[in-house]
C-alpha cells in the first residue's frame, strides 16, 4: 500500500476514535443524567458499534500482512 494511502488511513482512523469516544462520552452523560430518550440512546450506540467496526477494519488494513 503506497505511504499516502496509508497516511489517508491513519488520519482518517484518528477522527473515527474521535468521533467514537465523543459517543462514549455522550452516552455516559445520559446514564448519569437520564437526560435522553430511550431511541436517541439506542440510535447512539449503534452508531458507535459501527464506528468500532469501521475502526478495526481501518487497522486491519494498516498492518502488514507478515504471509505475503
Amino acid at each position: 500500500m503506497p505511504e499516502l494511502d496509508k497516511e489517508l488511513l491513519r488520519k482518517k482512523l484518528d477522527e473515527l476514535r474521535l468521533e467514537h469516544r465523543d459517543l462514549d462520552d455522550v452516552i455516559h452523560r445520559f446514564h448519569m443524567t437520564g437526560g435522553m430518550e430511550q431511541m436517541q440512546l439506542q440510535r447512539l450506540k449503534k452508531r458507535k458499534l459501527k464506528l468500532k467496526e469501521i475502526i478495526i477494519k481501518i487497522e486491519n488494513q494498516l498492518i502488514p500482512d507478515i504471509l505475503a
